[in-house]
């Protein structure tokens, strides 16, 4: 086995050693699966509940999309005895010709079949499946049949080894082109071009029956399927990818984004469906396609090599008939390029990659949010710091259509307002956008009130598949919001609230080429700083004096980073925080306001602790948080030693952390449980110790 294997199997899965074999998350979170209930075999090796906790159901379009877009949070989960369900949409048939850079394809003598090319491609999955959780690909598999909530039927398929790992096909037809028109698609069938949706059965699946789906059928299946396993957390692709500005094609795959939107309609009905009691509230990740092609490479060589090495399992490239099929053990297409189009080098999350959901209140409250069932939770802890002062929640606002990823911000009465983006569904296919919003407290300490839609920067859906930013926002010393967001030209816009309450209409900001959030921060003479990521580097805008328009965008010079960018106050300026591209490392500079409206100085660039990891970093003062590299929640310090603290915790989204009065500092995750879980750290730093901030009952 080579080293770099070796070290991230260790990382993974050393903290599964000291636990004993139990069977007791499956059952208690309600993810015994059928497979179990009928053999008894629901035993596994987990992790306790108060460390990782939860289930996961992972919705892609075809066959390997998980593998190249959720991976390695898919290894990971595997590894730790998380429950783990994937829903594949499609057959992903294609052409029907099986073999490494479309050589058959070439050949008229090489007949097409999708039949067959269906079923290679689900025999690379089950052994990309069976290697990530047991090390062996030709680990067995149990096929049966079961009906689907829309009237139809699909493949479910038990790992006999780890039967807490299953796999749904639907077979539904796939679009065949990424981005042609090809109404025979889910694309077509979303835009009710047409009124069914034909299947593409596998050879040798053992579903037997022919079936069609309409779009409602589509979405109650999926959300039958959701509804069976119940998920803390569901993994999807992104339903907004945006548009290439200079051709107007989709930045990925039609299937991808229309299977993503046949997602969030089936998550919406499952939360409106069965009620919290029947099933445990749960949390949304969605993940970037094929744009990560165009960006630098967020994991670490490492990190990386592994999960090529799956991709190589999936491709079948060895071509050894282990499986003993006549269609093949793998997908040929992906043999010639196990990394895609420089897709396998990078996990990005589409939404909610940003720290700034947890904020101070009043003297020693503290609030954090994050979208469960489609609604912005409220989790708040009440006067005092430390390990004493209680956390109560999650409260629901009002309003679902919530997505993944909350921002806040302070008012200078000590009142705090918390951001999303909302989508809406609606009845008709040119319904369907998202707006930003925002709820603020009615008082210091006092609720929050209804939601206040923004709207959105954006003229309809179609133009750029409604593909905006979370939202990134600042207060004056009047307490009026100015609230910016990156549009799906990538541009900066925002929306200034006036002294009347209502807000201005949208401004340009200008800008190119931003791929993250916009992050904001107000440096120690109260002007506003605001900074977005490029693919090539960091760009700002900064105000100069406080309470003047911003000035910019501005040149930092600073390198190219993995997107997500984090932003806090030191002394005179902002200190950035971002990762290296092809190593994870955290990475941070300040940058300081010129004289008025001057270029501003940047500092040089130092690294953290840690050598690798991906995704946003949260920051409390010293303390860093992020993902190390074994996929857990972990941390650092600034100037601290070079390593992570682990927790052997995986969760989704982002970190987020503050530091209070007096120097204590409370990091926050959301967990794949779909709960809180923190850790307050005195002035002088122990070690964290992680725990549910509202213990289950």
């Amino acid at each position: 086995m080579p080293v770099s294997r070796r070290r991230f199997l260790l990382a993974t899965v050393l903290p599964m050693l000291t636990v004993g074999v139990t069977g007791a998350l499956a059952v208690a979170s309600g993810q015994q699966t059928a497979a179990e209930a009928d053999s008894g075999t629901g035993s596994s090796t987990v992790l306790p509940a108060s460390t990782t906790g939860g289930s996961v159901v992972q919705i892609v379009a075809h066959p390997d999309d998980d593998l190249f877009f959720m991976n390695p949070d898919l290894s990971r989960s595997l590894l730790t005895g998380t429950p783990l369900t994937t829903l594949y949409l499609t057959s992903g048939e294609a052409d029907g010709r099986n073999e490494a850079n479309g050589g058959a394809a070439k050949d008229p003598q090489q007949p097409a079949d999708r039949g067959k090319y269906a079923e290679a491609r689900q025999n690379g999955i089950r052994s990309a499946y069976a290697q990530m959780a047991t090390g062996n690909r030709a680990s067995a598999w149990r096929r049966t049949v079961i009906p689907t909530a829309g009237g139809g039927q699909a493949e479910l398929d038990v790992l006999v080894a780890k039967p807490h790992i299953n796999l749904v096909w639907l077979q539904m037809r796939e679009a065949r082109a990424p981005v042609a028109d090809t109404p025979d698609s889910l694309h077509g069938l979303w835009n009710r071009r047409i009124p069914v949706l034909m299947p593409q059965l596998a050879t040798g699946t053992p579903v037997r029956q022919q079936f069609t789906y309409t779009k409602d059928q589509v979405i109650a299946a999926v959300s039958g399927i959701l509804e069976r396993y119940k998920p803390t957390t569901i993994r999807m692709q992104d339903p907004t990818p945006g548009r290439y500005a200079d051709t107007g094609k989709y930045t990925d795959h039609q299937d991808h984004m229309y299977g993503a939107r046949f997602a969030q309609a089936a998550a919406a009905s499952y939360a409106a469906r069965v009620p919290v009691g029947q099933r445990p509230r749960f949390a949304v990740q969605n993940y970037l396609g094929y744009h990560n092609g165009t960006l630098p490479h967020a994991l670490d060589p490492q990190t990386a090599e592994t999960k090529i090495g799956f991709l190589k399992t999936y491709a079948w490239q060895d071509k050894q008939n282990y499986c003993g099929s006549p269609s093949g053990c793998g997908d040929r297409k992906v043999a010639g390029s196990p990394t895609g189009h420089n897709w396998a080098q990078s996990l990005r999350y589409a939404r909610a990659d940003n720290s700034s959901w947890l904020v101070q209140g009043t003297t020693g409250r503290l609030y954090a949010f994050a979208a469960l069932d489609g609604q912005m939770a409220v989790w708040n802890r009440g006067a005092g710091t430390g390990t004493g002062a209680a956390w109560q929640g999650p409260v629901l606002l009002p309003g679902t259509g919530i997505d993944p990823g909350a921002s806040t911000v302070r008012f200078p009465d000590g009142r705090v307002a918390v951001l999303a983006t909302r989508t809406v569904l609606g009845t008709h296919p040119q319904d369907y956008r998202r707006e930003i919003v925002y709820a603020t407290q009615s008082e210091p300490g006092g609720p929050f009130g209804a939601w206040v839609a923004l709207g959105t920067p954006e003229t309809t859906d179609e133009a750029g598949t409604s593909a905006i930013s979370s939202p990134s926002a600042a207060a004056d010393n009047n307490g009026l919001l100015t609230v910016y967001v990156r549009d799906s030209r990538r541009t900066l816009r925002a929306r200034v609230q006036q002294p009347s309450g209502d807000f201005a209409g949208w401004q340009q900001l200008g800008g190119t080429d931003l791929q993250s959030d916009p992050v904001t921060a107000t440096d120690a003479a109260g002007r506003r700083h605001v900074y977005a990521a490029t693919t090539q580097s960091v760009i700002a805008w900064i105000q100069p004096a406080p309470g003047a328009p911003l000035a910019g965008p501005f040149p930092t010079g600073l390198p190219a980073t993995t997107v997500p960018l984090t932003a806090a106050t030191e002394a005179a300026g902002v200190r950035l925080y971002f990762r290296r591209p092809d190593s994870g490392v955290v990475r941070t500079a300040v940058v300081t306001a010129g004289a008025g409206a001057a270029k501003p100085a940047v500092s040089s660039v130092t690294e953290a602790g840690g050598r690798a990891g991906y995704g946003a970093v949260g920051v409390a003062g010293r303390l860093i948080s992020g993902r190390a590299d074994s996929g857990t929640v972990s941390t650092t310090g600034l100037g601290g030693p070079p390593a992570w603290t682990e927790s052997g915790m995986l969760y989704a989204g982002a970190p987020a952390g503050t530091q209070e009065p007096g120097g204590t500092t409370t990091t926050a995750v959301l967990g794949l449980d779909a709960e809180l879980h923190v850790t307050t750290t005195r002035p002088t730093p122990t070690r964290p110790t992680w725990h549910r901030a509202v213990p289950q009952a």
